[in-house]
């Protein structure tokens, strides 16, 4: 070979090396359309290790998690449906983003700056108006604008959704983008901003059920969890935090070494029955303002472990209470009562209306940012 072949074959060569080593390309494939014909597209984000994220730009919703069990086999994690028609018929808010203020407002108001802001009051627990993930219409509802990119090399998705001034009753335009991010160590990265032109409140999350054995394989109860916070913030009749930090300690709520979820449920504790089970935020054990380790789920059947790393001061648990065998999932079997866990990290709910919690206030200037990400392993 004469060296300027062998130069050739060395950068193609190069080349190939250097093509095998980048990200995936993100994939792109149909959907469904919504009632006024726009097109629904579901991404597809896949990482060297395996695992594999699906996200549609309707609600800008996390559809699909694959990820293998401890023999290797493959099995999708998250609740959802085979195409958008489930998710605008649905009101269990699978896998979606969820705003302009995720959780609960009291009575469905606020007052900000002096000036009162009347929302809808889409929820009533116990008989008790509230609103609830932003609205009738909230970001879980939305077409987001999708574009497909890189985040250090790796597969990503970022979304954006411009919420107009006066929507669902929330003051101020504002600007949102949120990003879907594979990582090195087969974790799934979800990054918020947000910027607006007026005060408003705001407090993003994904609502994404989990069921490590796989979506639609049952009920939860066994899974063991562990959430690293010594004190919670117990409801009301209406699930509306009553403004006490109250330690977990000697309760049924007390996550702080690894218990299975149903272990305690049946106990004869108020706010287990206010909530139908578990429905609380939790206030974690916070060192610093970056991410950190928030909630641990272990399901002994499978082997497969969940972590959540975020960066909020708090953590909604949920565990699916209100689904009764009535939604059926991607792989056409019921979602049955308690048949997923529901993991949120956020700030408190009501904040707004709660001086004592910490604030989600935010101004013309300034900049929203939330991380949080869930990754998997085996054991």
């Amino acid at each position: 070979m004469t060296n300027p072949a062998r130069f050739i074959f060395a950068v193609a060569l190069f080349l190939i090396v250097l093509r095998l080593g980048a990200a995936t390309p993100v994939e792109q494939r149909p959907f469904g359309k919504l009632a006024d014909g726009r097109a629904v597209t579901l991404y597809t984000l896949t990482s060297s290790r395996g695992l594999v994220v699906e996200v549609m730009d309707y609600g800008a919703t996390l559809v699909s998690i694959r990820t293998p069990d401890r023999t290797g086999k493959i099995g999708d994690v998250a609740l959802g449906f085979s195409d958008v028609g489930g998710y605008v018929r649905s009101s269990a808010y699978f896998g979606s983003v969820v705003g302009r203020v995720a959780n609960r407002i009291a009575d469905a108001r606020f007052t900000l700056d002096g000036k009162p802001h009347v929302l809808a009051a889409n929820n009533s627990p116990g008989g008790v108006p509230c609103s609830l993930h932003g609205g009738n219409v909230g970001f879980d509802k939305v077409l987001w604008k999708a574009e497909p990119c890189e985040v250090a090399g790796r597969p990503a998705l970022r979304l954006s959704y411009l919420s107009k001034d006066g929507e669902e009753g929330y003051p101020g335009n504002l600007q949102v983008h949120v990003t879907y991010s594979l990582t090195p160590d087969h974790g799934l990265r979800i990054d918020y901003e947000a910027t607006t032109d007026r005060a408003t409140p705001v407090n993003l999350s994904n609502h994404s059920y989990f069921n490590l054995k796989e979506e639609g394989a049952g009920d939860i109860l066994g899974h063991e969890l562990t959430i690293h916070a010594r004190r919670y913030t117990p409801v009301n009749q209406g699930l509306i935090p009553t403004g006490e930090i109250a330690p977990v300690a000697a309760t049924p709520f007390d996550f702080t070494t690894p218990r299975r979820i149903g272990e305690r449920l049946g106990e004869a504790h108020a706010q287990l029955k206010l909530g139908g089970g578990y429905d609380h935020n939790w206030v974690l054990d916070r060192k610093g303002a970056g991410l950190e380790l928030a909630a641990t789920v272990y399901e002994p059947a499978s082997g497969r472990v969940l972590e959540v790393f975020t960066t909020e001061p708090g953590l909604q648990f949920y565990c699916g209470n209100f689904l009764d065998g009535s939604f059926r999932g991607k792989a056409g079997t019921p979602y049955v009562y308690r048949g997923a866990i529901v993991l949120e990290p956020q700030h408190f709910p009501d904040s707004v209306n709660q001086p004592a919690f910490p604030s989600i206030l935010l101004r013309p200037g300034k900049r929203y940012a939330s991380s949080t990400v869930f990754r998997f392993s085996t054991r």
